[in-house]
């Protein structure tokens, strides 16, 4: 008689996690990181509104003239501006990139195009929330560049937001509005959009993986695009913010003089300087963003 074999229990499967879309990041990602990268080199972006806003030429010399009347602290004259600007405009144009992302359904395949879209509807928004910011910014950076009886002699970001407001009206702090707005469109849709693309071409070779050597390079082209993009209106904008007294927030009148003193190239002006500042500026953002997606991750469980 054969023996008995006992019942076999079915095996249970257990289900596997699956990988599932990360969630959204924190919305202020973005600007903390490039509040960061700004700290660090704001001697350099003084530097360049220096020499577009007072018609100095050579960024060394004028970094040592900073220095012999100065001192060290001289190159970081106007860094509670750099923190409002960024945490204002950089703020809003990361969220606003990610957002109009979203809504455009573009993913890290998505043509440049599409990338180059969102970018400008982030550039558009951006542009008008962060002008308060961008008009002390850059009357802290360049006040020092002035002689003593035309300084404005602000003592920090929010001395000159009051003072402007009580002294020149509220609408002062949108002076400059339309070159920002340009500004700020065409470099969201070369900087972001041009690192997304960068970023995801390189991902499709075999030479790299999505690390810090990956952020680099992407950056590093990014930084480079947009610096030649975002010259000319880079150029008036500061001269416009600038600038006080009556006609001299019309960007005709600053264009007319100017090419009448300097010619066409004028719009390139301290292009060296802008890449030299926004090179740094740009992987600096891009690195440090990456490592605070990291941290989130990680905090998540989801690294």
């Amino acid at each position: 008689m054969a023996s008995a074999t006992p019942p076999v229990e079915p095996a249970i499967a257990v289900p596997q996690p699956t990988k599932g879309k990360k969630p959204p990041y924190p919305f202020y990602l973005g600007g903390l990181a490039a509040t960061i990268a700004a700290s660090i080199t704001h001697p350099l972006d003084l530097t360049k509104v220096r020499l577009q806003a007072s018609g100095e030429k050579r960024m060394i010399e004028s970094m040592r003239k900073t220095l012999r009347t100065a001192g060290v602290r001289g190159l970081f004259d106007g860094i509670s501006g750099t923190w409002l600007r960024q945490m204002s405009y950089s703020l809003c144009r990361f969220w606003a990139y990610d957002e109009s992302k979203k809504l455009l359904k573009a993913g890290p395949d998505s043509p440049p195009w599409m990338l180059a879209t969102a970018g400008v509807m982030a550039g558009s928004i951006a542009g008008v929330v962060g002008n308060p910011g961008e008009v002390v910014m850059v009357r802290l950076q360049g006040d020092f560049a002035k002689p003593p009886e035309k300084r404005f002699n602000y003592k920090h970001c929010f001395d000159a937001l009051f003072r402007i407001v009580r002294e020149e009206g509220a609408s002062s702090l949108m002076r400059g509005v339309g070159p920002n707005v340009i500004r700020s469109v065409l470099m969201n849709s070369s900087q972001l959009a041009s690192y997304d693309f960068f970023k995801s071409q390189l991902l499709k070779t075999n030479y790299f993986q999505d690390n810090a050597i990956c952020h680099f390079t992407a950056s590093f082209a990014a930084g480079t695009v947009a610096t030649t993009v975002c010259s000319p209106a880079d150029v008036l904008k500061s001269r416009i913010m600038n600038a006080s007294g009556p006609g001299s927030s019309s960007t005709l009148n600053v264009i007319r003089a100017s090419l009448a003193k300097e010619g066409a190239m004028f719009v390139f002006k301290g292009w060296v300087p802008s890449w030299t500042r926004l090179q740094p500026t740009t992987i600096l953002i891009f690195l440090t963003l990456e490592q605070l997606r990291r941290i989130v991750d990680w905090q998540r469980g989801t690294l």
